[in-house]
């Protein structure tokens, strides 16, 4: 006798949604969801469509780096750790901000 069908449809949707589940493949979505705004922005700018390949490079180059140093931030924020990344810069202080000028006394 073979298996019912419908336990092999169980299973395969149970794996659909374990996918759709995952951390991986949600941030996979919401990095393509952030170049898609990207491309209409860029798009509407140029004057016509840009396409997804350069709007793909030119949104790794301009915001990749900043978009994922603040999602993490969020993650972290919401499983209740400190939420500034450990490369963010620290407040100047005056010497720091003119460095040809001496601090006053």
């Amino acid at each position: 006798m073979s298996k019912p069908a419908m336990a092999e449809d169980t299973k395969e949707l149970d794996g659909d949604d374990l996918l759709r589940n995952s951390t991986l493949y949600r941030e996979f979505q919401a990095e393509r969801e952030e170049i898609l705004k990207h491309k209409w922005i860029e798009s509407e700018k140029a004057g016509y469509d840009i396409g997804f390949e350069r709007a793909l490079t030119d949104w790794i180059l301009k915001h990749r780096s900043k978009w994922r140093a603040y999602r993490q931030a969020m993650a972290r924020q919401q499983q209740g750790a400190p939420t500034q990344p450990a490369s963010a810069p620290s407040s100047p202080t005056r010497s720091d901000s003119n460095p040809d000028r001496s601090p006053s006394s």
